[in-house]
């Protein structure tokens, strides 16, 4: 059985969950609009919501607006404070570089995850203990590729 948390929300659509089992609710755009190709907007959902501490909402892209149309969240996960009660707007992006997207009153244009989240308690030291990774950054796992040059396998980072 999922847990669940009661989230108060202020909202004319309340976000919904498409399927049984979904991690992110659909948030709904409130405003009509034209992304040209390239270009962001800051998108009103009319969802203000009061989370629990020890909680936080993420915002995150629509799977199909990406795939079929480039439509993506700038700062995906966008995220949402306990603290925060404000409306919750979405940074769309037009990632298409050719064909503009229009937004209209009630379309679905992101998701909102609610999860329980951790406070660190950052503990300075001198040294960090050991791990296998250790200080390998972006891509230092590395793949194969095949060298036109030698002939042979190089790892690429």
């Amino acid at each position: 059985m999922t847990e669940s948390v009661d989230v108060p929300i202020i909202a004319p659509q309340l976000p919904v969950y498409a399927h049984p089992g979904d991690a992110g609710a659909d948030l709904v755009s409130t405003q009509a609009l034209r992304l040209e190709p390239g270009r962001r907007a800051l998108v009103g959902t009319g969802v203000s919501i009061a989370l629990p501490e020890g909680y936080a909402a993420f915002v995150v892209p629509r799977s199909g607006l990406a795939a079929k149309h480039g439509i993506t969240v700038v700062n995906a996960p966008g995220t949402v404070d306990a603290g925060y009660r404000g409306e919750i707007k979405v940074c769309l992006l037009n990632t298409d570089s050719e064909a503009a997207y229009d937004v209209a009153v009630g379309d679905r244009i992101a998701q909102l995850i609610v999860m329980p989240v951790t406070r660190a308690r950052f503990v300075p030291v001198d040294v960090l203990d050991d791990s296998v990774r250790g200080e390998g950054g972006f891509g230092s796992t590395g793949y194969q590729t095949q060298s036109a040059a030698t002939g042979g396998a190089e790892e690429n980072a």
